[in-house]
């Protein structure tokens, strides 16, 4: 009797270590897999057929759609005819920048080959894009959404919308990328763009001469009475975009993972490489559609009339289509401030939730000491070595054949530079791999400084800063004191205006290697960039993962890399998450075992 009852004993027991060592194996939180095959496809977004990126056949690309903690499978089968490699826009890779899809970190997919990413979405909730970091293959597509949702514990600070929408906004050219890239070698501007498109496609025919016939335009179907949460992602080149709904109020709640103080505006500026949420009520009459309006700003608006993109608003019980003008974009004649004093309106919402169940304000910034300052200045492009390129401080990044992370991983040495200057260098510019070198646990004051005539956007991966302050004219000491110290915006993409600064604040909590770049992609593609080093010198695992099984070699370290098994995955980890297809194998097993 007794080795009877011992056997249910024996089984929960076993049962309860297989459970166990499951956890260890794949940890407490879930697993989302996603397989992409990246590969071109014909379309004619403004009516001229071209080369268009495109992700498992999608322009845009699917939407990773995943809860704050999860992690985050994606199987990236390159079918382009160059190298590439996906970058994460916003996504923080909390101790692992091995997987932050950029030349610093990363060496490129090969034509063929695929490569695993594998990440966690840790502590965050929001809006976010990816998109191909390489060879200005942006320009072509390729991006996509990123959502990332809140989990049950942490609830939003609103209702819930009876609805999702995304909506990508960017210029564009019918010139396809490698076009476009030969055009800055050649040392000319790339000029005005074609177009802009709203979610991969051209213009509703609003005006018969700007518009030609037959454009495929963007229809966002909803229902009168009810509340949609509207996000919005400029994935363009360089153009920054205004971005309104006739007749509708935007009312922004979330921007590039923080909550903000709810506010209704009629319209946004919203530059490269931004993404913000917008709640959109749909409470007026449906005597006809309504136009989705994304136009050029700062720029000749009777030259770049045709640089505006529209899209239709269709509530389920419209009379008729969307008649007369556009609904009206800013008018800055009177007024310079006003895109700058819209940027500063957007405030942190320090009483709401954050990813943990906590208020994300709770995280006082303004009463940390500054480590470490830095001003990054720019300029218009120049010719340096007989090459067009711009800088940060006076030195034109270029990037190595070897990663800077994974030189330091095998200790390869003269691969770069740790000497990035704090201040403009004084003298000729100069092109190098200088990066800066970051201390662990440092609180650092970045100034960008944009002494080119265009507004600049400027991007950091793995971290968020605070956008403390922005002016025209230049930075000084004395700057400092006009900085918003309590509820300043924490987000990892800022703009800064034409002869003006933008200063933020960053916590250096993230080890590893990471990029500070512009987001306008000729301004990158030309030098305007600089990575962080960010080292713990103890060793441990707990602040950065190992190098994953699944790395690529190149460079210095090319000699290292094998072959690859195209049939099979390249990553370990997602065979491991194949396991969970065989967990009743191993349950059988167990029973017959027992």
């Amino acid at each position: 009797m007794s080795s009877f009852r011992s056997f249910p004993t024996l089984l929960f027991c076993n049962f309860s270590l297989l459970l166990l060592l499951l956890g260890f194996c794949y940890g407490a939180d879930p697993f989302v897999n996603y397989d992409w095959d990246v590969s071109y496809i014909t379309a004619s977004p403004l009516g001229v057929n071209q080369q268009v990126i495109a992700i498992n056949g999608q322009f845009p690309g699917p939407t990773v759609n995943v809860t704050t903690n999860n992690n985050v499978i994606v199987n990236v089968r390159n079918n382009l005819d160059e190298p590439m490699l996906i970058t994460w826009n916003g996504i923080q890779h909390r101790r692992n920048s091995w997987q932050d899809g950029v030349l610093g970190t990363n060496c490129p997919i090969p034509v063929g080959w695929n490569w695993t990413y594998q990440f966690q979405v840790k502590d965050q909730i929001g809006s976010f894009f990816y998109f191909p970091s390489l060879s200005f293959q942006r320009a072509a597509g390729g991006y996509g959404g990123i959502i990332v949702n809140n989990r049950a514990v942490v609830p939003l600070p609103f209702s819930k919308p009876d609805g999702e929408i995304t909506i990508f906004i960017g210029d564009w050219y019918n010139s396809n990328h490698t076009t476009l890239k030969k055009t800055l070698d050649d040392g000319k501007d790339l000029g005005m763009p074609d177009g802009v498109l709203m979610n991969g496609k051209g213009p509703y025919r609003y005006n018969t001469t700007l518009v030609p016939v037959g454009i495929d335009y963007e229809t966002i179907n909803v229902d009168p009475g009810k509340t949609y949460r509207i996000r919005v992602h400029n994935v363009g080149i360089s153009t920054s975009l205004n971005f309104r709904i006739q007749n509708h109020n935007l009312l922004l709640v979330e921007t590039e993972g923080s909550h903000t103080m709810q506010q209704n505006y009629t319209n946004v500026d919203i530059h490269v490489g931004q993404s913000y949420s917008f709640l959109v009520t749909m409470d007026l009459n449906a005597s006809s559609d309504y136009y989705i309006v994304a136009s050029a700003r700062f720029a000749n608006e009777t030259l770049w009339t045709r640089v505006t993109g529209v899209a239709i608003l269709h509530y389920s019980n419209s009379k008729g289509p969307a008649t007369g003008p556009l609904p009206d974009p800013p008018n800055d004649f009177y007024d310079k401030y006003f895109s700058m004093n819209q940027a500063r309106s957007i405030r942190w919402n320090v009483s709401a939730p954050a990813a943990r169940p906590n208020p994300q304000g709770s995280y006082k910034y303004g009463q940390i000491n500054v480590t470490a300052s830095y001003m990054l200045k720019n300029k218009p492009p120049m010719i340096i070595n007989g090459t067009l390129r711009t800088t940060l401080n006076g030195i034109s990044y270029s990037a190595p054949t070897t990663p800077l992370r994974l030189a330091d991983q095998y200790k390869v040495q003269g691969i770069y530079t740790l000497d990035f200057p704090t201040r403009p260098l004084v003298g000729p510019p100069r092109i190098g791999t200088s990066v800066i070198n970051g201390t662990y646990k440092g609180f650092m004051e970045v100034i960008f400084q944009n002494n080119d005539t265009t507004v600049q956007s400027y991007h950091m991966d793995g971290h968020a800063f605070f956008v403390v302050g922005m002016d025209f004219g230049d930075w000084t000491e004395n700057s400092r004191g006009t900085y918003n110290k309590w509820d300043a915006v924490a987000r990892s993409t800022t703009q800064v205006f034409p002869g003006a600064w933008t200063a933020v604040l960053v916590a250096l909590d993230n080890v590893g290697v990471w990029n500070i770049r512009a987001e306008n992609l000729d301004t990158w593609y030309l030098g305007q960039e600089v990575y962080i080093r960010i080292v713990n010198p103890e060793i441990t695992n707990k602040t950065e993962l190992p190098l994953p099984d699944n790395v690529l070699y190149c460079g210095a370290l090319q000699d290292k890399q094998k072959d690859q098994n195209k049939s099979s995955s390249s990553s370990v980890i997602a065979g491991r998450v194949n396991m969970f297809t065989t967990m009743p194998l191993l349950f059988a097993t167990i029973a017959i075992v027992l």
